[in-house]
């Protein structure tokens, strides 16, 4: 019980590492696959996965489009799968990042597929942390249209839930998509590890939150924060076997009808932005449900502690402004919660689902053929 699943989160600053040295042995063959399909100013950029994987593309997709100037989109395979037609364009030469742990989720290769299907020039970049995944297979028989990017083995979680491949995947994007020498990184990285090794020293602080048990946990985030937040509000319902009911919501979106949800038994966990400019909405919110009569706890993460708010438990990440990697380590407070509520519920983290509704790879999803090409 619980073998793989807490050594995977305290693990991740170490794969960082090694992520991080792979890209950087491996930087000449990105680029020089890279580089050529980026020159082309109507190249779209689709950040594609299911679960976890697509709310990488959630949380990367605003840096990717301003660090390479091309239309980027995060869209999910599982909504590609169904309707190809609302997302692909015929006439727009494409590029697909599909992030997959496995490799093999049914949902993944038909999107790849239904990709050069739909679009007259299409291209893959598959990062990925199992070698012999279908989607690294193809991308290994296609080398003119496909490059896989695989990650060290240690990010290729045991456990049911997504963290270290989760954290590493997104990395890795940003990495691969930085407009800088990935050598000039080296500082952001230690940075990173620094934080991350911040927020693994408040897991007494974590778990103690845990032992409250409380019924609703709303993670909110803007920006680039926003797909962390519903990364973390999985990770915890997940964890918890949906014991827990999680949501997740913008600061400035949660006031429109969302924040409903809110009761005594709920607590609310602040991703808060670098960004100043939109520190000031979240922070008006946050003080807005500290002054409900109701009392509802919250965490803060990434900023200085506000006394007004009276948090349970304040991290502060201590980033630099501008440097966008940070949002990889936020990931670990909804890791470890999700971790400790599991185990206070009697559950084992590694298979927490009793009645096995949920699994590490998705199963029972039939592919059908879609039944027109719309490709020239």
């Amino acid at each position: 019980m619980n073998i793989y699943t807490q050594q995977e989160i305290t693990g991740q600053p170490e794969i960082w590492r090694l992520t991080f040295e792979l890209i950087r042995q491996r930087s000449k063959e990105i680029n020089e696959y890279l580089q050529p399909i980026l020159a082309n100013k109507e190249l779209q950029i689709l950040l594609a996965g299911a679960g976890s994987s697509a709310f990488i593309g959630e949380a990367a997709q605003g840096i990717i489009q301003k660090q390479t100037n091309r239309d980027t989109r995060a869209i999910a395979t599982t909504d590609v799968v169904t309707h190809p037609e609302n997302f692909l364009c015929v006439n727009r030469p494409t590029l697909q990042v599909s992030f997959a742990r496995s490799g093999n989720s049914p949902e993944s290769l038909e999107t790849l597929k239904l990709v050069n299907q739909f679009c007259e020039e299409s291209y893959h970049l598959v990062i990925t942390c199992n070698k012999d995944g279908d989607l690294a297979q193809y991308a290994l028989a296609h080398p003119k249209t496909a490059f896989a990017f695989l990650l060290p083995e240690g990010a290729n979680d045991k456990s049911l839930a997504m963290t270290g491949s989760f954290s590493s995947m997104l990395l890795s994007v940003l990495l691969i998509f930085s407009k800088e020498n990935v050598e000039e990184k080296k500082g952001e990285i230690a940075s990173l590890v620094r934080q991350a090794q911040n927020i693994l020293a408040k897991r007494k602080d974590l778990k103690e939150i845990a032992t409250a048990k409380y019924e609703r946990v709303v993670f909110l985030g803007s920006g680039h924060l926003l797909g962390i937040a519903r990364e973390c509000a999985l990770k915890l319902q997940e964890l918890s076997d949906g014991i827990v009911i999680c949501k997740h919501d913008s600061f400035l979106g949660f006031r429109h009808g969302p924040r409903a949800v809110t009761n005594e038994k709920t607590l609310m966990v602040y991703l808060f932005s670098s960004n100043d400019h939109a520190y000031q909405y979240e922070l008006d919110l946050a003080k807005s449900i500290a002054g409900d009569e109701r009392n509802i706890a919250c965490v803060t993460i990434g900023r200085e502690q506000e006394v007004e708010l009276n948090p349970l438990l304040n991290i502060d990440l201590d980033f630099e402004k501008e440097k966008e990697l940070y949002i990889v380590t936020v990931a670990l407070v909804g890791q470890l919660l999700g971790l400790y509520t599991s185990l206070e519920l009697g559950l084992d983290p590694d298979n927490p689902s009793k009645s096995g509704a949920i699994s590490r790879v998705v199963e029972g999803v039939v592919i059908y053929d879609y039944p027109n090409s719309t490709k020239a």
